[in-house]
């Protein structure tokens, strides 16, 4: 089998601290194998082709449906993780399709409206709401698949999605050395690229970053990139160990830049008053439209009525509002909220220009 001819190479080709395919964990429901892909191969497919997954364009990274089109949406920030780890984890001689079916799925839980959403959601939801175990959630449970609930994605896949938020010490890490890479990457793509998009917007000038912070990491948002993806290599295969998982983070002072960088865009951006603004908006929508559901639920569809049923209302409409794409969750809001006029159009229109009463 073909499959078998690739597992053979990850063999060879990969390095100690990989995970080979041929080694997975396996998957909750068993499965026969796929003839010509590995099982992280098929988790990639599968992510790619879910509707979570294609959701993702229309979500918000930063700034909420920003005029332009240049800005990042939740899609292309996947695009940027997915990228920058597969780059760290081929000088690292890691299993790439493990870090693409890892770095594709890991957000297909955020809700609409980014962080504003999820903060809302994790204070109406009893048991709160955090993006990282709903998007386990939803490849687990609200994503079909024709063998059953959920992708049926490896478990090594779970993992390193379960585990990719976070940046603080106390932080749970992955079992993987791709999950790790993910999570690292993760933090290298939104704090650059949130930098690059608040100074298209206006919000920041070059000459706001903090200089001692880009003095080590660039002036440019490809230097940035580059200074951190090198030394991550650099520095992580430094200090591999037969037999250890590796940690993978750049050097102390490219680390302490990347921290620096990202608390100075908590304090002007993720906080600031742009950001907060919307972020009350964006809330009352959630708010309202979660109250709405739990009065209305028959407006769902029948996969959440079912969830419904067998593990209740609240959890079913936080799923619901949670799938959402913003331009949809504020359709919605419209349709139920706004007022417009019930009375029926009083004027058919017929062939060419002719109107009539």
């Amino acid at each position: 089998m073909i499959r078998e001819e690739i597992e053979k190479r990850e063999n060879s080709w990969l390095g100690p601290h990989a995970m080979l395919a041929v080694n997975s964990w396996g998957r909750i429901r068993s499965e026969p194998p796929d003839p010509i892909r590995t099982c992280f191969m098929v988790d990639r497919d599968r992510v790619v082709h879910s509707k979570s997954f294609r959701r993702l364009k229309h979500k918000t990274q930063v700034f909420i449906a920003p005029r332009g089109d240049h800005y990042r949406s939740r899609l292309t920030h996947t695009l940027e993780v997915n990228q920058i780890a597969k780059t760290i984890g081929a000088g690292l001689n890691l299993n790439i399709d493990l870090i693409e079916a890892m770095a594709l799925a890991h957000d297909v839980g955020h809700t609409p409206f980014a962080h504003a959403g999820e903060e809302i959601l994790n204070q109406l939801l009893p048991g709160g709401f955090r993006h990282n175990e709903n998007s386990i959630r939803v490849l687990t449970r609200v994503e079909q698949h024709r063998r059953g609930p959920g992708l049926n994605l490896s478990r090594e896949v779970l993992d390193g999605v379960l585990h990719h938020s976070g940046y603080g010490g106390q932080a749970h890490l992955a079992s993987t050395a791709e999950g790790r890479v993910i999570r690292l990457s993760d933090k290298i793509a939104y704090v650059q690229h949130d930098i690059d998009d608040s100074i298209r917007g206006g919000l920041l000038s070059l000459q706001d970053l903090p200089r001692q912070f880009i003095d080590v990491l660039g002036s440019s948002h490809s230097q940035r990139i580059a200074t951190l993806v090198i030394d991550t290599i650099e520095y992580s295969l430094s200090r591999l160990k037969p037999g250890e998982v590796p940690l993978i983070e750049p050097s102390p002072p490219v680390e302490e830049a990347l921290r620096g960088l990202r608390q100075f865009m908590f304090e002007a951006i993720y906080n600031g008053s742009v950001c907060l603004a919307e972020r009350k908006r964006a809330g009352f929508v959630i708010e309202h439209l979660y109250s709405y559901f739990l009065k209305n639920p028959l407006r769902m569809t029948p996969l959440y009525l079912e969830i419904a049923e067998q593990e209740g209302l609240e959890r079913a409409v936080a799923d619901y509002i949670a799938g959402m794409s913003d331009e949809y969750c504020i359709s919605i809001f419209e349709n139920v909220y706004v007022p417009r006029s019930l009375v029926p159009d009083q004027f058919k229109i017929f062939s060419g220009d002719d109107i009539v009463d």
